[in-house]
């Protein structure tokens, strides 16, 4: 079993449904769309592990949803899949950062092994956490390095998003964080679609901190979020 999350995004629904459903009896959790637009904004709204775009779409193409989501996360694996085998597309997409190109038609198997490889080569890439930076958000010890949130005998394996923006309000604890500095510093822009995405993940961590009482993350009406810590 495997804990990466896929987003699948391929407007042929026969093949969106197979590789989804192939995906998920392999452990992969899936999200499947069915166009470009509706792809991005689900990858705007949680985390994901790796990125499958399908190149010909409707309201937004592959080649321009990878770049769009290139433009938020550099890191995250992406594999193109086409029914073009063209010199000139797969330059293209590895132009924009693609790590793998599979074009149709391909056996399911040869498909999850080259996510199987994407992925580990990514993770093999990645840098060893960090020791360090731990620091008390009322009984809860949150250690930002490791992304990680304890209390007692739990530990919650937090993503990046959500790490800088718990870290963000613990540095300000008792005051109010500003809403768009905090969008601007963690998204990287204040606009309308990344505060709904920052509004989600406010709403997790108060889940998160929920454990503790006196600990609370209040909305501040026009202006922000305060981190109440005694």
């Amino acid at each position: 079993m495997t804990d990466s999350k896929i987003l699948l995004v391929e407007d042929d629904n026969n093949l969106g449904n197979i590789l989804s459903e192939y995906l998920e009896l392999k452990g992969y959790g899936i999200t499947l769309c069915t166009d470009g637009e509706s792809g991005y904004e689900q990858f705007r709204s949680q985390e994901y592990d790796l990125c499958v775009l399908d190149v010909m779409m409707p309201r937004r193409d592959g080649f321009s949803l990878a770049r769009a989501i290139r433009k938020e996360n550099e890191h995250i694996p992406i594999i193109f899949l086409t029914a073009k085998s063209m010199k000139e597309d797969k330059i293209e997409g590895f132009s924009i950062g693609g790590d793998d190109y599979i074009t149709k038609p391909f056996s399911i198997e040869e498909f999850l092994l080259r996510i199987q490889a994407v992925l580990k080569r990514c993770r093999s890439q990645q840098p060893a956490p960090a020791t360090g930076t731990s620091f008390g958000v009322g009984k809860y010890i949150f250690d930002y390095r490791n992304q990680l949130l304890l209390i007692d005998d739990n530990e919650r394996r937090l993503t990046s998003r959500e790490a800088e923006l718990l870290k963000l309000l613990s540095d300000n604890r008792n005051t109010v964080l500003r809403r768009d500095a905090a969008l601007t510093h963690v998204w990287g822009d204040d606009n309308y679609f990344n505060g709904r995405s920052m509004d989600v993940y406010i709403t997790k961590l108060r889940k998160y901190l929920r454990e503790d009482p006196e600990v609370e993350i209040i909305t501040v009406h026009g202006t922000g979020f305060k981190l109440l810590v005694p």
